[in-house]
């Protein structure tokens, strides 16, 4: 009985024990109470568990009222009035405002203090005093971004200057001289080529070294399709040199694309099919290089080659060259060779300006020709023009946000002895609205102007289909000028399958026939990721505006993407 006593009473004083903890209470003041108040207005915590945790609450509190201009105040004593009951004095003494910092022009540029203070003369700038803490953090980041990485900052020499003021001097201590880049190394991927480090990147030897810019340029890895940062960089300082690591991975970037359609042919109700095949190749030979092949026959008995070899940072240069052929054949109405030559040189990771020249020879494959709208000639093209994308390719389903291309040509076409000015003008933007993690909008403009006194059918723009407006025949539509919208709704399920509605819109004209339409497409579509890559299904129909909307005219188009 005694035992279970003894137990009764422990428990007892544990639990007393364990309510005193908690019930402290702490009161401070200060010389009078107006300084009293101004203590309450800054705050503190007036309950606590024990005497350590009112101890480091006086000093914090404190500190704080230090960092507002009470430099000199001082905490006089903490005493016990009672048993749950602290009291805490502190001598605020005079505030200072705002203090003149003193410098030297030699070691801090009157550019990097003029961030922080709106006052600064010739030796001295001028700073609240609840900003200083900020205003040293920001110009110690200034100066290490000049290269010197192991930079101390520190007040020295403090002195009162008035009622409400006070001066100090600022001192730079610096363990080295200004760093520079001498060695990169590259780790995971050796042979990443090194004019992307030049002029994509920007990182060179003997730059000034500054690691929050190196890592800003590093992240534009993620804005190429073949190669990925795989951690932060990182920096060997020894007494004499400076070695940067770069840590890079070979991305798989080579890609096939493919789709297969078919619909109901109008004139003999017979299902026809229609594909293309895509084949990009990039960076096999590891200098950055990119070459496409695509082939496509459509159900107008329509052929279409085209070869595309993009070599980059030519000789070590920030200049590239892009070469182009494409081949068209319509039946047996004619021929049409594009040869182009593009330089361009790449901004950054996002702008590409180029310019270049453009031949095109057209022939006719009709043995008669009563029309005389399908004719022989050959153009003769320079243009300028500027390129815009901006990648997300960490949605594997979406890897490109947004893309403006514009683009100018000047030239002649020649039909026998006979020459013509023109002007062809191309835009071609889109860009996906991100409402959030699940849901989209794509909107996509795409237009283009052939400018001409007179036109020939095989010269004129050709659209329709996949790539332009859906629920039309490919390239079954000849315009002199035209300009379409491609929307979607998007419903992300999860990151490897996704749901989008089709509405698009076309105006165009035709200046050899004088017909302008209005055209629409709707439909519906999905994609999912498989083992094999990204496989697309599209159902579409489209009509002009002044026929009936038919079940007939539909089409399905089905792509497959994959990643080798």
């Amino acid at each position: 009985m005694q035992k279970k006593s003894f137990l009764y009473h422990i428990i007892c004083m544990l639990f007393s024990m364990g309510l005193f903890s908690q019930n402290l209470k702490l009161t401070v003041y200060g010389e009078t109470e107006l300084k009293t108040a101004k203590i309450d207005s800054v705050g503190y915590n007036a309950n606590h568990k024990d005497f350590e945790s009112i101890n480091n609450e006086v000093y914090l509190l404190n500190a704080k009222l230090q960092k507002i201009g009470y430099i000199e105040s001082d905490v006089e004593f903490i005493k016990k009035t009672n048993d749950s009951s602290f009291n805490c004095k502190i001598v605020l003494k005079r505030r200072y405002k705002t203090i003149h910092i003193y410098y030297n022009t030699s070691t801090v540029s009157e550019k990097i203090l003029k961030m922080v203070s709106g006052e600064v003369n010739l030796n001295y700038f001028t700073l609240n005093i609840e900003n200083v803490e900020a205003a040293l953090v920001l110009i110690n980041q200034k100066l290490s971004e000049q290269g010197q990485p192991f930079l101390k900052l520190k007040l020295s020499d403090f002195k009162p200057d008035a009622a409400s003021s006070l001066s100090a001097t600022l001192v730079v201590e610096s363990k080295s001289d200004q760093r520079t880049i001498d060695n990169i190394i590259v780790k995971g991927y050796d042979k990443f080529p090194k004019s992307f480090l030049k002029h994509y990147l920007k990182i060179k030897p003997k730059q000034v070294f500054d690691l929050k810019r190196i890592q800003e340029k590093t992240e534009q890895l993620r804005n190429l399709r073949f190669a990925n940062e795989i951690k932060p960089p990182e920096v060997l300082f020894t007494k004499d040199s400076t070695t940067l690591y770069l840590y890079i991975k070979k991305n798989t970037s080579n890609t096939f694309d493919g789709f297969l359609g078919f619909g109901t042919n109008e004139q003999t109700n017979k299902l026809d099919f229609d594909g293309y095949l895509n084949l990009s190749l990039n960076n096999n030979l590891n200098y950055g290089e990119s070459f496409r092949l695509l082939y496509k026959s459509d159900e107008n008995a329509q052929k279409t080659f085209e070869s595309n070899l993009t070599l980059p940072y030519l000789f070590k240069s920030p200049i590239g060259i892009d070469f182009l052929l494409r081949i068209f054949k319509r039946d047996t109405s004619f021929t049409t060779v594009n040869q182009s030559v593009k330089a361009f040189y790449q901004v950054n990771s996002k702008h590409k300006i180029y310019t270049g020249i453009q031949l095109t020879e057209s022939n006719n494959l009709l043995s008669t020709n009563t029309t005389n709208s399908i004719l022989d000639y050959k153009t003769f093209y320079t243009n300028v023009g500027y390129e815009f994308i901006q990648p997300q390719f960490s949605n594997l389903l979406f890897p490109i946000k947004s893309k403006l291309l514009l683009e100018t040509n000047f030239g002649k076409r020649s039909i026998s002895q006979e020459s013509e000015n023109q002007i062809l003008l191309i835009i071609d933007a889109f860009k996906i609205f991100n409402l959030n993690d699940k849901n989209s909008i794509y909107i996509r403009g795409n237009a283009n102007n052939l400018n001409s006194k007179n036109y020939l059918e095989n010269e004129l723009i050709r659209f329709g289909g996949i790539n332009s407006i859906r629920g039309f025949e490919e390239n079954s539509l000849f315009a002199s000028m035209y300009g379409l919208i491609n929307t979607e709704y998007r419903y992300q399920i999860d990151n490897n399958i996704y749901l989008h509605s089709i509405i698009d819109f076309a105006y165009y004209q035709n200046k050899l026939t004088n017909i302008e339409e209005k055209l629409y497409g709707y439909g519906f579509g999905f994609g999912i990721r498989t083992n094999a890559g990204l496989l697309k299904f599209n159902y579409a129909n489209g009509k002009n505006e002044n026929s009936k909307f038919k079940l007939s005219n539909s089409k399905i188009h089905i792509s497959l993407v994959t990643y080798f």
